[in-house]
């Protein structure tokens, strides 16, 4: 019950508090919850730019239409994805499960040939899309952990993706950036925090079926 009371306390916040920045404990707990987001496979290909400087923070200002929660916000965590997702990609993946559960190499070969091929019929447009899918889940579980950390944060769609790959020299990584989630604390001037929140009923955005 706790979790949904911090999920009513959550908002899209709109003006944050500049001056107050955001405890470098809190700070692991939400790598920590980042790196503990659910997946398709498994395969994690989300990576996070967590950015914590106020002069590149204000360098992105003009090509994240000029939203200054980019600005003001104590962090700017930066959703990519990796754009490579091959058989070298899929190996590593498979050689982590191999160490960390012990799992013997006769009952992952198949899971992992199947995979490989499966990616590997895949175009470029499509993988780049299954992998964008991931971000948004990376994106809605780490909003439920800062708002379970008291931590406010606002998704955002709104920043020129290419302009931030050129910025960060992501195509050099393998990178593409998709999402941005400007994070921090509320400001008192921000009229939204005081709003109710706006849904619908319940009984009109579940169908229960017994």
């Amino acid at each position: 019950m706790n979790l949904i009371k911090s999920l009513e306390w959550r908002y899209a916040t709109k003006v944050f508090d500049n001056k107050k920045i955001i405890d470098p404990v809190l700070v692991d707990k939400i790598k920590q919850g980042f790196n503990l987001s659910a997946s398709s496979y498994g395969l994690q290909p989300v990576k996070l730019i967590l950015l914590k400087n106020k002069k590149i923070q204000n360098e992105l200002l003009s090509i994240s239409m000029n939203q200054k929660q980019v600005l003001d916000a104590s962090h700017l965590a930066i959703f990519c994805i990796n754009v490579n997702i091959d058989s070298d990609y899929i190996q590593d993946y498979f050689k982590r499960i191999k160490k960390i559960r012990k799992t013997e190499e006769s009952i992952l070969s198949s899971y992992r040939n199947n995979l490989i091929s499966t990616f590997s019929e895949m175009s470029q447009i499509d993988i780049e899309l299954w992998a964008t899918k991931q971000a948004y889940l990376a994106m809605g579980n780490l909003l439920a952990v800062c708002a379970d950390l008291k931590v406010d944060a606002c998704p955002m769609e709104g920043f020129d993706s290419l302009a931030y790959d050129e910025y960060f020299k992501l195509n050099k990584k393998g990178l593409k950036s998709v999402l941005i989630m400007p994070m921090g604390y509320r400001s008192s001037q921000d009229i939204l925090s005081k709003m109710k929140k706006v849904r619908k009923p319940i009984s009109e955005s579940i169908i229960n079926i017994e």
